[in-house]
C-alpha cells in the first residue's frame, strides 16, 4: 500500500492543529518558559502522531504539520523577541571553548537578529526533516517516509533538549529604584575610616558542627571568631536550602520577593547523573527567573558604591549568565563555581565584568579534593593584592562549598579527625581559615576586619543539629538554626566574648552591616532602599541592649517553595501573663521575653509517619528548642494570634510579590 499526503480537513488532525495554534498564541501572550516547554512537548507528541499515521494509516496528514509549524513559529518568535541571550540554546560540555557557555554568543544578551539566527539554527533540523517527510509522502516513498517520520520524532526530542530557554524575566522590575539608591550612596570609604568585611558562609553546616557549640570536630579557628567577638545562639538562615538562603543573605529580603525560593539549577546541560538541570528553573522559579534578579540590591553593590573593593569566592549558586552573574551583582572579581558540586556541569572559573573563563574544568573537578585549597589560594591572593595596592577597604564574600555532599577532602586531611570525611572536610576548612587569618594579621589588617561566620542552612545527610528537630529543607529548627559568629577587634559594637540568646536571621545582615560600617547616603546614616521592602532589621539593638528585634511586627519567617510554613517571634512575658495571670510556669518566671514558634500545617519529620501532619502547632523555643511539645492548648490565644499573623503575611506577599513600596 502506498503512502499518501492527505490534505483533507479531518476532525482529529484539525483538532491537533488548532491546539498548536492555541499554544503558540498562549506563549506569546503569557510570556512564560513553562508554556514554551509545553509547546515543545506538543511538537514531540505531534511528531509521534505523524509517525504512527505513516505506519498505521499509510498517510501523512497536512494539518499535523500546520499545527507543528504554528507552535514552532511561536517558540522562535517568543525567544527572538524576549530572549535573554543570543538564542543558541543548550550545550552540555563544561570544557573550554564555545560549548563551555563562556562564549560571548551564549553569555551576552545578543540582539534581535542574533536571537532569530540562534533560534532558527536550533529549529532548522526539525524544519528540514519535516519537509523531507512531506516530500517522501507526496512521492509515495514508503521506506523513506517511515524512516524520515521516525527521525522526525528523534529531532523533536532533540529540539526540547537543546532549545533556548533563557528569556527575560516576566515580572515587575525594580531597576529605577535600584539605580537611584546606589547613586545616592556616599563613596567615602577608605582603610582609615572603615573596616574590611569578611563574610564567611558555609554550605550545609549544622548548628552543632563547630566545637564552640559542642561538636566532636575541633574547629579552633572558627571558634576564635566568637571567642574574640560575639556569638548569637539563636540565629537562623532565612531558608532551609542553598540558593534562597544566599539570596536572603545578600539582599536583606526573603527569597519569595525575587522568585528565588528554590534551588537554582544550571541553565546548561539537560542530561546529567544528578538532576536534569536546564529545564528545571523554568518550571520551579516562575516568571522565567534563572537566578537572583539583577535589580535586587546586594551587599556587594552597596559596598562597591561606598568605595570598597569587592570579591566573591567559592560557591555562587545564584545564576550562571547575564544579569545573574556575580560580577554583574556588585562583585569586582569572582573565583569559584556558578553551580553546586553535585550538579553538572561543575567547574571553577575566574570572572570579571560579567565575562568568565574556566580554570579548572569538569574533568579535573570530578575529584574535588583540592577545592578548599584552590579557593583559599585565590581569596588569599586577592586580599593580599587588595590590601597592598589599594587605599580602599575590601568586602570579601567567602562562600565555601563545604560540607555539602558529595564531600571531598585534601589528601593531607583525609582521616585526620577519625570521624569520617565530613568531619575531615570541616577540619580542613578550619585549617585554611586559620591560614587566612594569619595572612590578615601579617598584613596588619586583622583588627580592622569585621568577620562574619554562618551557614546557609542545616545539615543534610550527616552533621550535627545539637538535637534540634529536622534538617536541611525542613522548616523545623534543624533546617534553619545555624551558627553565627562575628568579630571586629577595633569595633565597639559588642564586647569581646559576648553571647546573646535573642533571635536574628540572615536577612538582618544587610541593614546591620550598613549600620556597623556606617554606609551613608547623601550624608544620612542607615538609609535603606525606599522603593522596596527590606525584610531584615539591624541587630544592633541586640548588641547594645539585648532587645529582641523580631517581634509580632517583624517575625522570623520559615518558608518552603513559596509557602509560609512557620513564623516565630518574641512576646514579652508580661503580655502573656496579662491574659493568663495564674500561670506559674518557670519559662514565664525566668524570662523577660518568650520566643514562640507556630506551624499552621507541616508534615511530620519522622519518615515512619510521613502521612501525619502537625496542624495548629505551637512551640516555646526558649525552653524547648527541640520543638518537642505542642503548647497550643496551654496558650490558645497566642496560637490564634500567630495564625492570623501568618495569614496576613502570606496575603501581603501574594498581593505584592516583589515587595514594592
Amino acid at each position: 500500500m502506498k503512502i499518501t499526503f492527505d490534505k483533507s480537513l479531518k476532525k482529529f488532525p484539525v483538532f491537533i492543529a488548532v491546539i498548536g495554534v492555541i499554544l503558540a498564541i498562549t506563549l506569546l501572550i503569557m510570556r512564560l518558559n513553562l508554556v514554551a516547554i509545553v509547546n515543545a512537548a506538543y511538537l514531540m507528541i505531534t511528531s509521534a502522531l505523524i509517525f504512527l499515521g505513516i505506519i498505521g494509516k499509510k498517510k501523512v496528514y497536512a494539518p499535523f504539520f500546520a499545527g507543528m509549524g504554528a507552535s514552532l513559529a511561536g517558540i522562535i518568535a517568543y525567544f527572538s523577541i524576549w530572549g535573554a541571550d543570543a538564542g543558541f540554546g543548550a550545550f552540555t560540555s563544561g570544557l573550554k571553548g564555545f560549548v563551555s557557555q563562556a562564549h560571548p554568543l551564549l553569555t551576552g544578551d545578543g540582539n534581535f537578529f542574533t536571537r532569530i539566527a540562534g533560534n532558527l539554527l536550533l529549529a532548522l533540523p526539525l524544519i528540514l526533516i519535516s519537509v523531507l517527510v512531506i516530500l517522501c509522502a507526496k512521492k509515495s516513498k514508503k521506506f523513506l517516509s517511515v524512516l524520515s517520520g521516525f527521525v522526525l520524532v528523534i529531532f523533536s526530542v532533540a529540539f526540547l533538549l537543546t532549545m533556548n530557554l533563557r528569556s527575560k524575566p516576566n515580572t515587575e522590575r525594580l531597576w529605577e529604584g535600584h539605580n537611584d539608591y546606589l547613586k545616592g550612596i556616599d563613596k567615602n570609604k577608605t582603610k582609615k575610616n572603615s573596616p574590611n568585611v569578611l563574610f564567611i558562609m558555609m554550605d550545609d553546616l549544622g548548628y552543632g558542627d563547630i566545637s564552640l557549640n559542642g561538636s566532636l570536630i575541633d574547629t579552633p579557628n572558627i571558634d576564635s571568631i566568637g571567642k574574640n567577638g560575639v556569638e548569637l545562639t539563636n540565629f537562623y538562615s532565612s531558608y532551609s536550602v542553598c540558593s534562597p538562603a544566599r539570596f536572603a543573605a545578600l539582599t536583606g529580603r526573603y527569597p519569595y520577593r525575587g522568585h528565588a525560593d528554590n534551588v537554582i539549577y544550571p541553565t546548561v546541560n539537560t542530561i546529567s547523573p544528578f538532576a536534569a538541570t536546564r529545564l528545571f528553573n523554568s518550571v520551579e522559579m516562575g516568571a522565567n527567573v534563572d537566578g537572583m534578579l539583577g535589580d535586587e540590591i546586594t551587599l556587594a553593590e552597596v559596598f562597591k558604591e561606598a568605595g570598597y573593593n569587592t570579591g566573591a569566592f567559592g560557591k555562587w549558586h545564584l545564576g550562571d549568565y547575564g544579569e545573574y552573574l556575580p560580577t554583574n551583582q556588585g562583585f569586582d572579581y569572582f573565583y569559584g563555581s556558578h553551580h553546586v558540586n553535585d550538579m553538572t556541569p561543575f567547574y571553577h572559573v575566574t570572572e570579571e565584568n560579567g565575562e568568565w573563563e574556566i580554570v579548572h574544568g569538569t574533568d579535573e573537578m570530578k575529584d574535588q579534593k583540592n577545592a578548599t585549597k584552590f579557593i583559599h589560594e585565590e581569596i588569599t591572593e586577592w586580599v593580599t593584592e587588595t590590601v597592598e595596592n589599594s587605599d580602599e577597604p575590601f568586602f570579601a564574600y567567602y562562600a565555601t562549598p563545604w560540607p555539602h555532599a558529595p564531600i571531598f577532602v585534601g589528601d593531607e586531611f583525609n582521616g585526620k579527625t577519625g570521624l569520617g570525611t565530613y568531619a575531615d572536610c570541616v577540619a580542613e576548612f578550619d585549617y585554611y581559615l586559620g591560614e587566612l587569618f594569619r595572612t590578615l594579621e601579617d598584613l596588619d589588617v586583622l583588627d580592622d576586619t569585621l568577620i562574619i561566620f554562618t551557614s546557609d542552612n542545616g545539615p543534610a545527610l550527616q552533621g550535627s543539629t545539637n538535637e534540634l528537630r529536622g534538617g536541611k529543607y525542613l522548616a523545623y529548627e534543624g533546617g534553619q538554626k545555624v551558627p553565627f559568629l562575628m568579630r571586629w577587634d577595633n569595633g565597639d559594637a559588642f564586647k569581646k566574648g559576648s553571647s546573646f540568646d535573642e533571635s536574628a536571621t540572615v536577612v538582618d545582615l544587610f541593614p546591620t552591616l550598613i549600620e556597623m560600617c556606617n554606609i551613608t547616603s547623601e550624608g544620612k546614616e542607615n538609609v535603606l532602599p525606599a522603593d522596596r521592602e527590606i525584610d531584615g532589621t539591624s541587630m544592633m539593638p541586640i548588641f547594645r541592649k539585648q532587645t529582641p528585634v523580631h517581634t509580632k511586627e517583624n517575625p522570623i519567617l520559615h518558608m518552603k517553595r513559596e509557602k509560609l510554613k512557620s513564623i516565630q517571634y518574641a512576646i514579652p512575658t508580661e503580655d502573656v501573663l496579662k491574659e493568663n495571670p495564674d500561670y506559674e510556669y518557670d519559662v514565664l518566671k525566668d524570662n523577660e521575653y518568650v520566643q514562640f514558634k507556630y506551624f499552621q500545617n507541616i508534615q511530620n519529620d519522622n519518615s515512619a509517619f510521613f502521612d501525619k501532619f502537625r496542624k495548629n502547632w505551637l512551640h516555646i523555643l526558649t525552653d524547648d528548642s527541640g520543638e518537642n511539645y505542642n503548647r497550643q492548648t496551654v496558650y490558645p490565644s497566642v496560637a490564634e494570634e500567630m495564625n492570623e499573623r501568618m495569614n496576613e503575611i502570606m496575603s501581603s506577599f501574594k498581593n505584592n510579590r516583589r515587595g514594592i513600596k
